[in-house]
């Protein structure tokens, strides 16, 4: 059976607005919507072993940027 590559230190970046200090905190997985930016369905980026929220509805353009990093990098070693 092929094994699964696993992403390492591929996290996103989340903000939190709740109480006094809004801070920035490492999320649970990277949005429908910003997969579907790079190009990526879920079904892509499970096998890749990047990290899903389904419950996620935001965008942020730093998580954009993340994957697509990743993905070259990805890329250039395959």
């Amino acid at each position: 059976m092929e094994e699964r590559p696993v992403a390492k230190v591929l996290t996103p970046i989340l903000r939190k607005d709740a109480g006094k200090k809004p801070r920035l905190k490492v999320g649970r997985g990277f949005s429908k919507a910003e997969l579907e930016e790079v190009g990526l369905t879920f079904k892509q980026a499970l096998k890749m072993g990047i990290p899903i929220d389904k419950r996620r509805k935001t965008k942020h353009e730093w998580n954009v940027e993340t994957l697509r990093k990743w993905l070259e990098k990805h890329n250039e070693k395959a």
